[in-house]
Protein backbone atom coordinates (compact mmCIF):
# COMPACT_ATOMS: atom_id res chain seq x y z
CA UNK A 1 0.00 0.00 0.00
CA UNK A 2 1.32 3.63 -0.77
CA UNK A 3 1.90 5.48 2.37
CA UNK A 4 -0.47 7.89 0.76
CA UNK A 5 -3.79 5.46 1.35
CA UNK A 6 -2.73 5.15 5.19
CA UNK A 7 -5.50 6.08 7.42
CA UNK A 8 -5.33 9.83 8.65
CA UNK A 9 -7.26 10.59 11.61
CA UNK A 10 -9.44 13.92 12.03
CA UNK A 11 -8.37 16.49 14.57
CA UNK A 12 -11.11 15.78 17.17
CA UNK A 13 -13.03 12.21 16.40
CA UNK A 14 -15.78 13.41 18.80
CA UNK A 15 -17.10 16.40 16.56
CA UNK A 16 -15.98 15.70 13.52
CA UNK A 17 -17.09 11.74 13.03
CA UNK A 18 -19.05 12.16 9.59
CA UNK A 19 -16.11 13.98 8.63
CA UNK A 20 -14.25 10.89 9.02
CA UNK A 21 -16.52 8.64 7.75
CA UNK A 22 -17.20 10.61 4.62
CA UNK A 23 -13.23 11.16 3.93
CA UNK A 24 -13.03 7.52 4.84
CA UNK A 25 -15.02 6.10 1.80
CA UNK A 26 -12.58 4.25 -0.69
CA UNK A 27 -14.46 4.61 -4.08
CA UNK A 28 -13.90 7.78 -5.49
CA UNK A 29 -16.98 8.02 -7.14
CA UNK A 30 -19.65 6.21 -4.89
CA UNK A 31 -23.15 8.18 -5.17
CA UNK A 32 -26.69 7.52 -3.37
CA UNK A 33 -28.96 8.39 -0.79
CA UNK A 34 -26.73 7.16 1.79
CA UNK A 35 -23.70 9.57 0.68
CA UNK A 36 -25.94 12.13 0.10
CA UNK A 37 -27.04 12.44 3.69
CA UNK A 38 -23.44 11.38 4.78
CA UNK A 39 -22.30 14.42 2.89
CA UNK A 40 -24.86 16.33 4.33
CA UNK A 41 -24.09 15.51 7.77
CA UNK A 42 -20.42 15.94 7.42
CA UNK A 43 -20.75 19.58 5.85
CA UNK A 44 -23.02 20.27 9.53
CA UNK A 45 -20.40 19.24 11.58
CA UNK A 46 -17.36 21.41 9.69
CA UNK A 47 -19.80 24.36 9.71
CA UNK A 48 -19.83 24.26 13.01
CA UNK A 49 -16.43 23.43 13.51
CA UNK A 50 -15.13 26.49 11.72
CA UNK A 51 -17.92 28.95 13.51
CA UNK A 52 -16.24 27.56 16.89
CA UNK A 53 -12.83 28.10 15.85
CA UNK A 54 -12.95 31.59 13.15
CA UNK A 55 -14.55 34.49 14.49
CA UNK A 56 -14.44 35.53 10.69
CA UNK A 57 -16.76 32.69 9.62
CA UNK A 58 -18.95 33.03 12.68
CA UNK A 59 -19.56 36.95 11.98
CA UNK A 60 -20.29 35.33 7.85
CA UNK A 61 -22.32 32.60 8.78
CA UNK A 62 -24.71 34.39 11.22
CA UNK A 63 -25.02 37.71 8.86
CA UNK A 64 -25.34 35.68 6.03
CA UNK A 65 -28.86 34.25 4.34
CA UNK A 66 -28.48 30.89 4.07
CA UNK A 67 -29.79 29.52 0.07
CA UNK A 68 -30.04 25.92 1.28
CA UNK A 69 -26.14 24.86 -0.34
CA UNK A 70 -25.65 22.60 3.30
CA UNK A 71 -26.00 25.93 4.88
CA UNK A 72 -22.78 27.44 4.40
CA UNK A 73 -21.87 31.27 3.33
CA UNK A 74 -20.11 31.62 0.09
CA UNK A 75 -15.95 32.92 0.52
CA UNK A 76 -15.06 33.56 -2.78
CA UNK A 77 -11.33 32.27 -3.52
CA UNK A 78 -10.07 35.64 -4.10
CA UNK A 79 -10.84 36.15 -0.88
CA UNK A 80 -7.89 34.30 0.36
CA UNK A 81 -5.58 36.44 -1.45
CA UNK A 82 -6.07 39.25 0.75
CA UNK A 83 -6.22 37.59 4.04
CA UNK A 84 -5.15 34.58 6.32
CA UNK A 85 -7.79 33.07 8.06
CA UNK A 86 -6.83 30.02 10.22
CA UNK A 87 -9.32 27.93 12.52
CA UNK A 88 -6.10 26.28 13.95
CA UNK A 89 -3.33 27.64 15.82
CA UNK A 90 -0.44 28.48 13.69
CA UNK A 91 1.79 25.90 15.94
CA UNK A 92 -0.60 23.07 14.37
CA UNK A 93 -0.36 24.63 10.33
CA UNK A 94 1.71 21.32 8.80
CA UNK A 95 1.72 23.14 5.51
CA UNK A 96 1.70 26.66 4.02
CA UNK A 97 1.08 26.80 0.06
CA UNK A 98 0.47 29.71 -2.20
CA UNK A 99 -1.17 30.20 -4.96
CA UNK A 100 0.71 32.53 -7.39
CA UNK A 101 3.75 31.96 -8.94
CA UNK A 102 6.28 35.18 -9.15
CA UNK A 103 3.92 38.45 -9.73
CA UNK A 104 0.41 38.77 -8.71
CA UNK A 105 -1.19 38.70 -5.64
CA UNK A 106 -0.92 35.25 -3.47
CA UNK A 107 -3.79 32.90 -1.97
CA UNK A 108 -2.45 32.18 1.84
CA UNK A 109 -3.39 28.54 2.41
CA UNK A 110 -2.61 26.97 5.70
CA UNK A 111 -3.20 22.93 5.90
CA UNK A 112 -3.04 21.13 9.57
CA UNK A 113 -1.95 17.57 9.17
CA UNK A 114 -5.32 15.89 8.57
CA UNK A 115 -6.63 18.42 5.89
CA UNK A 116 -3.32 17.79 3.37
CA UNK A 117 -3.16 14.29 3.99
CA UNK A 118 -6.76 13.88 3.24
CA UNK A 119 -6.65 15.54 0.14
CA UNK A 120 -3.84 13.49 -0.81
CA UNK A 121 -5.74 9.84 -0.09
CA UNK A 122 -8.12 11.72 -2.01
CA UNK A 123 -5.73 11.54 -4.86
CA UNK A 124 -4.76 8.68 -4.30
CA UNK A 125 -7.64 6.47 -3.96
CA UNK A 126 -8.73 7.92 -8.06
CA UNK A 127 -4.71 6.93 -8.70
CA UNK A 128 -5.20 3.45 -7.42
CA UNK A 129 -8.78 3.20 -9.18
CA UNK A 130 -7.61 4.29 -12.31
CA UNK A 131 -4.37 1.28 -11.99
CA UNK A 132 -2.09 4.26 -11.81
CA UNK A 133 0.03 3.17 -8.62
CA UNK A 134 2.71 0.88 -9.95
CA UNK A 135 5.48 0.72 -7.00
CA UNK A 136 7.02 -1.88 -8.67
CA UNK A 137 7.17 -0.07 -12.41
CA UNK A 138 10.15 2.64 -12.42
CA UNK A 139 8.76 5.56 -14.11
CA UNK A 140 11.05 9.06 -15.96
CA UNK A 141 9.07 11.92 -15.38
CA UNK A 142 9.16 15.09 -17.18
CA UNK A 143 7.26 17.86 -15.02
CA UNK A 144 6.10 20.80 -16.75
CA UNK A 145 6.23 22.74 -13.34
CA UNK A 146 8.50 24.56 -11.21
CA UNK A 147 12.45 22.70 -10.33
CA UNK A 148 12.68 22.96 -6.65
CA UNK A 149 14.49 25.88 -5.01
CA UNK A 150 14.34 26.82 -1.37
CA UNK A 151 11.32 28.88 0.14
CA UNK A 152 9.22 27.75 -3.13
CA UNK A 153 5.70 27.21 -1.70
CA UNK A 154 3.75 27.18 -4.92
CA UNK A 155 0.75 24.81 -5.01
CA UNK A 156 1.15 23.47 -8.25
CA UNK A 157 5.02 22.86 -7.66
CA UNK A 158 3.92 20.57 -4.50
CA UNK A 159 1.11 18.61 -6.22
CA UNK A 160 3.45 17.91 -9.41
CA UNK A 161 6.13 16.54 -6.94
CA UNK A 162 4.08 14.90 -4.80
CA UNK A 163 2.11 12.81 -7.90
CA UNK A 164 5.70 11.37 -8.21
CA UNK A 165 5.18 9.28 -5.11
CA UNK A 166 2.55 6.98 -7.10
CA UNK A 167 5.73 5.10 -9.38
CA UNK A 168 9.48 5.21 -8.50
CA UNK A 169 11.45 7.78 -10.53
CA UNK A 170 14.16 6.38 -12.59
CA UNK A 171 15.15 10.36 -13.80
CA UNK A 172 13.12 13.25 -13.35
CA UNK A 173 13.58 16.58 -15.57
CA UNK A 174 11.76 20.03 -14.58
CA UNK A 175 10.69 22.34 -17.42
CA UNK A 176 10.89 25.63 -15.31
CA UNK A 177 14.50 25.62 -14.60
CA UNK A 178 15.63 27.03 -11.23
CA UNK A 179 18.25 29.67 -12.50
CA UNK A 180 18.86 30.64 -8.68
CA UNK A 181 16.79 34.37 -9.40
CA UNK A 182 13.61 32.79 -10.40
CA UNK A 183 12.83 30.06 -12.49
CA UNK A 184 13.00 30.02 -16.75
CA UNK A 185 11.01 28.14 -19.27
CA UNK A 186 13.93 24.98 -20.89
CA UNK A 187 11.93 23.91 -24.26
CA UNK A 188 15.59 22.48 -25.38
CA UNK A 189 15.72 20.48 -21.92
CA UNK A 190 12.55 19.04 -22.72
CA UNK A 191 12.90 18.16 -25.91
CA UNK A 192 15.99 16.50 -24.45
CA UNK A 193 14.36 14.45 -21.70
CA UNK A 194 11.78 12.96 -24.41
CA UNK A 195 13.92 12.12 -26.80
CA UNK A 196 16.33 10.30 -23.70
CA UNK A 197 13.63 8.63 -22.12
CA UNK A 198 12.38 7.26 -25.60
CA UNK A 199 15.47 5.46 -25.63
CA UNK A 200 14.70 3.92 -22.36
CA UNK A 201 12.48 1.30 -21.41
CA UNK A 202 10.94 2.63 -18.82
CA UNK A 203 7.48 4.14 -19.10
CA UNK A 204 7.32 7.94 -19.15
CA UNK A 205 5.09 10.43 -16.46
CA UNK A 206 4.23 13.94 -17.73
CA UNK A 207 3.16 16.13 -15.35
CA UNK A 208 1.94 19.91 -15.02
CA UNK A 209 0.93 22.97 -17.33
CA UNK A 210 -0.70 21.97 -20.67
CA UNK A 211 0.67 25.31 -21.99
CA UNK A 212 4.34 23.78 -21.68
CA UNK A 213 3.60 20.44 -23.43
CA UNK A 214 2.34 22.53 -25.77
CA UNK A 215 4.74 24.65 -26.64
CA UNK A 216 6.92 21.85 -26.29
CA UNK A 217 5.17 19.80 -29.31
CA UNK A 218 5.16 22.95 -31.43
CA UNK A 219 8.96 24.14 -30.82
CA UNK A 220 9.41 19.84 -32.09
CA UNK A 221 7.32 20.62 -35.21
CA UNK A 222 9.31 24.23 -35.73
CA UNK A 223 12.59 22.26 -35.83
CA UNK A 224 11.18 18.75 -38.28
CA UNK A 225 11.83 16.51 -35.26
CA UNK A 226 10.45 12.93 -36.14
CA UNK A 227 7.44 11.99 -34.09
CA UNK A 228 8.78 9.82 -30.79
CA UNK A 229 7.29 6.81 -29.13
CA UNK A 230 7.65 6.75 -25.63
CA UNK A 231 7.56 3.51 -24.00
CA UNK A 232 4.16 1.43 -23.20
CA UNK A 233 2.25 2.72 -19.91
CA UNK A 234 3.55 5.93 -19.68
CA UNK A 235 0.89 8.96 -18.69
CA UNK A 236 0.10 12.33 -18.99
CA UNK A 237 -1.73 14.41 -16.24
CA UNK A 238 -1.93 18.09 -16.80
CA UNK A 239 -3.07 20.30 -14.76
CA UNK A 240 -3.16 24.87 -14.48
CA UNK A 241 -5.26 25.88 -17.74
CA UNK A 242 -3.97 28.30 -20.37
CA UNK A 243 -3.90 31.17 -18.25
CA UNK A 244 -2.29 34.32 -19.50
CA UNK A 245 -1.95 32.34 -23.00
CA UNK A 246 -6.25 31.99 -24.24
CA UNK A 247 -5.52 33.48 -27.59
CA UNK A 248 -3.14 30.35 -28.12
CA UNK A 249 -4.97 27.75 -26.36
CA UNK A 250 -6.12 24.85 -28.07
CA UNK A 251 -8.80 22.28 -27.45
CA UNK A 252 -7.92 19.55 -25.51
CA UNK A 253 -9.27 17.09 -28.73
CA UNK A 254 -6.55 18.77 -30.90
CA UNK A 255 -4.08 18.84 -27.81
CA UNK A 256 -4.46 15.25 -27.46
CA UNK A 257 -3.89 14.18 -30.67
CA UNK A 258 -0.69 16.24 -31.16
CA UNK A 259 0.39 14.21 -28.13
CA UNK A 260 -0.58 10.76 -29.29
CA UNK A 261 0.83 11.91 -32.88
CA UNK A 262 4.22 13.67 -31.67
CA UNK A 263 5.04 11.07 -28.46
CA UNK A 264 2.72 8.28 -29.36
CA UNK A 265 0.60 8.05 -26.29
CA UNK A 266 -2.71 7.24 -26.62
CA UNK A 267 -5.83 9.51 -25.59
CA UNK A 268 -7.18 7.13 -22.69
CA UNK A 269 -4.01 7.87 -21.02
CA UNK A 270 -3.85 11.26 -20.72
CA UNK A 271 -5.95 13.12 -18.64
CA UNK A 272 -6.36 16.82 -17.37
CA UNK A 273 -7.32 17.61 -13.36
CA UNK A 274 -8.85 20.70 -11.85
CA UNK A 275 -7.75 22.10 -8.78
CA UNK A 276 -6.92 24.41 -6.77
CA UNK A 277 -4.69 25.64 -3.61
CA UNK A 278 -8.31 26.71 -2.07
CA UNK A 279 -9.72 23.70 -2.79
CA UNK A 280 -7.71 20.58 -2.75
CA UNK A 281 -10.32 17.94 -3.33
CA UNK A 282 -8.64 16.25 -6.77
CA UNK A 283 -11.09 16.49 -9.91
CA UNK A 284 -9.24 14.21 -12.66
CA UNK A 285 -10.30 13.40 -16.38
CA UNK A 286 -12.56 9.99 -16.60
CA UNK A 287 -11.15 8.31 -19.92
CA UNK A 288 -13.90 10.19 -22.18
CA UNK A 289 -12.54 13.19 -21.01
CA UNK A 290 -14.83 14.55 -18.47
CA UNK A 291 -14.20 15.91 -15.04
CA UNK A 292 -16.38 14.25 -12.87
CA UNK A 293 -17.21 15.39 -9.28
CA UNK A 294 -16.16 12.84 -6.86
CA UNK A 295 -17.97 11.39 -3.47
CA UNK A 296 -15.95 14.05 -0.95
CA UNK A 297 -17.37 17.23 -2.69
CA UNK A 298 -20.34 18.42 -4.78
CA UNK A 299 -20.13 20.83 -7.20
CA UNK A 300 -22.32 23.91 -8.12
CA UNK A 301 -22.37 26.94 -10.81
CA UNK A 302 -23.86 30.16 -9.41
CA UNK A 303 -25.44 33.25 -11.71
CA UNK A 304 -22.51 35.10 -12.50
CA UNK A 305 -25.40 38.16 -11.63
CA UNK A 306 -27.10 36.91 -8.52
CA UNK A 307 -25.22 33.90 -7.13
CA UNK A 308 -28.10 32.03 -7.25
CA UNK A 309 -27.46 27.73 -7.87
CA UNK A 310 -27.90 27.40 -12.05
CA UNK A 311 -29.46 23.89 -13.63
CA UNK A 312 -27.54 21.98 -15.65
CA UNK A 313 -26.10 23.08 -18.69
CA UNK A 314 -25.99 26.76 -17.54
CA UNK A 315 -22.69 28.32 -17.58
CA UNK A 316 -22.02 30.39 -14.37
CA UNK A 317 -19.15 30.45 -11.42
CA UNK A 318 -17.87 27.38 -9.86
CA UNK A 319 -18.77 26.63 -6.73
CA UNK A 320 -17.15 23.80 -4.84
CA UNK A 321 -17.85 22.18 -1.81
CA UNK A 322 -16.20 20.04 0.87
CA UNK A 323 -15.94 19.60 4.20
CA UNK A 324 -12.62 17.70 3.90
CA UNK A 325 -10.92 21.06 5.28
CA UNK A 326 -10.70 21.83 9.44
CA UNK A 327 -7.35 24.40 8.90
CA UNK A 328 -9.48 27.45 7.29
CA UNK A 329 -12.84 28.07 6.98
CA UNK A 330 -12.72 27.28 2.85
CA UNK A 331 -15.57 24.88 2.79
CA UNK A 332 -18.11 26.02 0.39
CA UNK A 333 -15.73 28.09 -2.30
CA UNK A 334 -16.51 30.28 -5.04
CA UNK A 335 -13.79 30.01 -7.22
CA UNK A 336 -13.18 32.46 -10.45
CA UNK A 337 -13.76 29.96 -13.37
CA UNK A 338 -17.04 30.10 -15.41
CA UNK A 339 -18.11 26.61 -15.57
CA UNK A 340 -21.05 24.22 -17.05
CA UNK A 341 -22.57 21.22 -15.01
CA UNK A 342 -23.99 18.18 -16.70
CA UNK A 343 -25.37 14.89 -15.25
CA UNK A 344 -23.03 12.12 -15.10
CA UNK A 345 -25.16 9.87 -17.72
CA UNK A 346 -24.52 12.76 -20.04
CA UNK A 347 -20.91 11.15 -20.55
CA UNK A 348 -21.14 7.76 -20.97
CA UNK A 349 -18.37 6.32 -19.12
CA UNK A 350 -19.05 4.33 -16.26
CA UNK A 351 -18.56 7.02 -13.55
CA UNK A 352 -22.03 8.26 -12.59
CA UNK A 353 -21.60 11.56 -10.55
CA UNK A 354 -21.90 14.81 -12.52
CA UNK A 355 -19.21 16.29 -14.39
CA UNK A 356 -18.21 19.80 -15.31
CA UNK A 357 -16.07 21.86 -18.06
CA UNK A 358 -14.60 24.73 -17.14
CA UNK A 359 -14.72 27.78 -19.64
CA UNK A 360 -11.97 29.84 -18.11
CA UNK A 361 -11.69 32.79 -15.71
CA UNK A 362 -14.05 35.28 -15.70
CA UNK A 363 -13.38 38.84 -16.28
CA UNK A 364 -10.07 40.44 -16.27
CA UNK A 365 -7.98 41.04 -13.26
CA UNK A 366 -4.89 41.92 -11.69
CA UNK A 367 -4.76 38.72 -9.41
CA UNK A 368 -2.22 36.51 -11.45
CA UNK A 369 -2.94 32.56 -10.72
CA UNK A 370 0.40 30.44 -10.87
CA UNK A 371 0.09 29.16 -14.20
CA UNK A 372 -0.61 32.64 -15.27
CA UNK A 373 3.22 33.26 -13.45
CA UNK A 374 4.30 30.13 -15.23
CA UNK A 375 3.00 31.36 -18.98
CA UNK A 376 5.16 34.69 -18.62
CA UNK A 377 7.90 32.82 -18.40
CA UNK A 378 7.12 31.41 -21.75
CA UNK A 379 7.39 35.20 -23.60
CA UNK A 380 9.59 35.11 -26.63
CA UNK A 381 9.94 31.15 -26.26
CA UNK A 382 7.00 30.26 -28.88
Amino acid sequence: MTPHLAPVEVPDLGLLPRVQELCDLSDPYACGPAEDELFAAAMAEINAWHTERSPFFRKLHESTTQDGTFRSPLVHANFFKRHEILSIPRDDVHLHLTSSGTTGQKSQMFFDQWTIRSAQRMVARIFERNGWITPDQQVNYLLYSYEPARDLKLGTAFTDNYLCDFAPARQVDYALRNTGNGHEFDPFGCIAALRRFEQDDAPVRILGFPAFLWFTLERMRALRLPPLRLPGGSLIVLGGGWKGHADQRIGKDELYARVSEQLGVPSERIRDTFGSVEHCVPYIECDHHRLHVPVWSRVFIRSTRTLRPLPYGEAGYLHLVSPYITSVPAQSVVMGDLATLYPGEECGCELNTPWFTVHGRAGVSRNKSCAVAAAELMKGMS
